[in-house]
C-alpha cells in the first residue's frame, strides 16, 4: 500500500468516525427541540459556511450549478433522509437506527438497476436479500418498542439512495465544493417544507417554538462536526479512490455502538448484534464482489 492510499484510509476512517460524534448530539437533543427543525438548522448552517468557502475559492463561476433537476433529485434524497435519521436516533437506540442505514449500498444497486439501466448482477440480489433479512432481525424487538418510527432510517437509506444515484449522473459537472453546496441548499428547503407541515399538522414532537440557547449551540456543534466528517471522507475518496475507503464506512457503525453503549447506555443484545452482522456482511460481500470485478476488467 502506498503513502496516498495510506493517507486516504487514514481520512476515511477519521471522517466516518466524526459521523457518530454529531449523531450522538443530535440524540441528546430528544424533546428538546423537533428532529426536522433539528436537521434544518444543520444545513442552514452548513450552506452557509460552504457558500462563503465556494465565494472565496471560485468567486460568482462556483454558483453556476448545472442539471438543475439532478440536483434537486440529490437534494429531495438528503432532504428527505436527514429528519427521518434525525428522529430515528431520538428513538431508536444508536447502534440499531445506524445499522439499518447500510442497506443504503444494497439499494442503490437495486435502484441503479431501475433508473439508469445498470445490470442487475447476482451479488446485488445476493446482497440485497441479506441486508433485508439483517434489518428484520435488527426491527424485530425496536419495532415493539418504537412502533412504525422504527421504519424511519430504512426510509434514510432510501432517500440516500436517492442522492448516490443523482452524483453518479452529475459526476464531473462541477468542482466537489460546488456539487456539496447544491445538494446542502436543496436539501435545507426541502427539510424546511417538511418542518413547516411537522409543525401545522399538530404533532407534539414536531412541534417548532424557540430553542434554549444551548439546543442553537449543539446544532452549530452537529453542523460542524458532520460537514467536517463529510469533507474528511471527500479527502479519503481522492487520494485512496471510493473502492479502498469503503470499507470503512463500518468505523461508523463501531463509532455508533460505543457512543450509544458509553452515553446512553443502550447496550445491544445478541438478537441486535446479529441483524448488523448480516448488514455488514452483505456490505462487504459487494464491495468485494466489485474489487474482484474490476479486477478482471483490468488489461
Amino acid at each position: 500500500m502506498h503513502k496516498g492510499e495510506r493517507a486516504g484510509l487514514i481520512y476515511g476512517g477519521l471522517g466516518f468516525a466524526m459521523f457518530p460524534i454529531g449523531d450522538a448530539m443530535v440524540k441528546t437533543m430528544a424533546g428538546q427541540w423537533a428532529p426536522t427543525a433539528i436537521a434544518e438548522m444543520r444545513y442552514v448552517i452548513a450552506a452557509l459556511g460552504l457558500g462563503a468557502i465556494l465565494a472565496i475559492r471560485e468567486g460568482r463561476q462556483g454558483f453556476r450549478f448545472p442539471r438543475p433537476g439532478i440536483q434537486l433529485m440529490r437534494g429531495l434524497g438528503v432532504g428527505c433522509a436527514a429528519p427521518a435519521f434525525f428522529g430515528a436516533l431520538m428513538l431508536m437506540p444508536m447502534a440499531e437506527a445506524t445499522a439499518i442505514t447500510f442497506t443504503q449500498p444494497m439499494l442503490t444497486g437495486l435502484l441503479a438497476a431501475l433508473l439508469l439501466k445498470e445490470p442487475a448482477r447476482r451479488e446485488t440480489w445476493v446482497a440485497t436479500l441479506m441486508a433485508f433479512a439483517g434489518v428484520l432481525v435488527i426491527l424485530r424487538p425496536s419495532f415493539a418498542e418504537a412502533g412504525w418510527a422504527a421504519l424511519l432510517p430504512l426510509s434514510t437509506a432510501f432517500g440516500m439512495s436517492l442522492t448516490m444515484i443523482g452524483n453518479r449522473i452529475s459526476a464531473h459537472l462541477a468542482s466537489p465544493l460546488a456539487m456539496q453546496l447544491a445538494i446542502t441548499v436543496v436539501a435545507s428547503i426541502v427539510i424546511a417544507v417538511f418542518a413547516v407541515l411537522g409543525h401545522a399538522s399538530g404533532i407534539a414532537a414536531l412541534h417548532i417554538g424557540m430553542p434554549p440557547a444551548i439546543v442553537l449551540a449543539k446544532c452549530l456543534f452537529v453542523a460542524a462536526v458532520l460537514t467536517t466528517g463529510h469533507w474528511l471522507v471527500f479527502l479519503g475518496t481522492t487520494r485512496a479512490g471510493a473502492g479502498t475507503v469503503a470499507p470503512m464506512t463500518y468505523m461508523q457503525l463501531l463509532g455508533a455502538t460505543a457512543m450509544g453503549w458509553i452515553v446512553f447506555g443502550d447496550r445491544p443484545d445478541a438478537v441486535a448484534l446479529l441483524g448488523a452482522a448480516m448488514i455488514v456482511a452483505a456490505g462487504l460481500y459487494m464491495w468485494w464482489k466489485g474489487r474482484v470485478r474490476e479486477a478482471a476488467e483490468l488489461p
